[in-house]
Formats: structure tokens, sequence, C-alpha cells
């Protein structure tokens, strides 16, 4: 049986693992990119995983994303040298990336294409398609 509470229907816009769907397509949760925009240069480990975690969520999205991150998931290795120049350009270029459009791709919307779901958000995408 469903549950009431996670069910949407008759909603124009949904949000989903990041994304908000609508019937003009398929985009960026505005507000994880606002949280992007705002992350402050990581100060310790635990922010810096935070961003990378972040960031990384969209790396499908960001050609080059492994290489382009590289010296800040570089940084989170033991006996490292600690932040430093390339590190404050790499934070800077990934928030460029990560804000700019297009960050998605979206469907073509003349041809067939699938939303795939988790069982408990599928009526949601056959609502939408």
């Amino acid at each position: 049986m469903a549950k009431a509470t996670k069910c949407f229907f008759g909603h124009s816009q949904v949000e989903y693992l990041g994304h908000v769907i609508t019937e003009q397509g398929v985009a960026t949760d505005p507000f994880k990119i606002q949280a992007i925009v705002d992350w402050l240069i990581p100060q310790n480990l635990k922010q810096l995983r935070g961003f990378l975690g972040l960031t990384s969520y969209y790396r499908r999205y960001v050609k080059g994303y492994d290489s382009i991150s590289k010296p800040l998931t570089l940084l989170l290795k033991k006996d490292t040298e600690g932040w430093n120049e390339e590190a404050t350009n790499t934070f800077n270029q990934l928030k460029a990336l990560m804000t700019s459009a297009p960050v998605l791709a979206l469907p073509n919307f003349t041809k067939a294409f699938v939303v795939e779901t988790d069982a408990s958000l599928t009526s949601i995408g056959a609502i939408l398609l």
C-alpha cells in the first residue's frame, strides 16, 4: 500500500534526488546550487568532504569532474601539505562549473525517454510522463 505522505498527485513539479522535474524538463535543485554558491573555502577535512560530496553528486554532468577535483581529493589523504593556491583555484573552478548552465542536459521531449525511480516514487514518474 502506498504511504499517503509520500504520494504527490496533481503537482506541476516534483523534487527528486537533487533535481526538480517539471513539464518543461529537468533542472538542478536551486537550493543545491545556492548551497554551492554560498559555500566558503573549507577550513577542515569535514567541510572539504561535505563540499566534495555535494559536488560529486552532480559529477556526471561535468566533463572531467574527476581530474578537475583531483587537487581537492588529494587533500583528503594523510600527510598532505594542506590547503594551497591550487586547492583554492580548484575550489573556485568547481563552484563555477556547478553553478553555471548547463549543469544538466535536458532530454529531447520529441523522443521517448524513461524516468527511473525507486519503488516509492514510481507513480510520480508515471504521472509526469
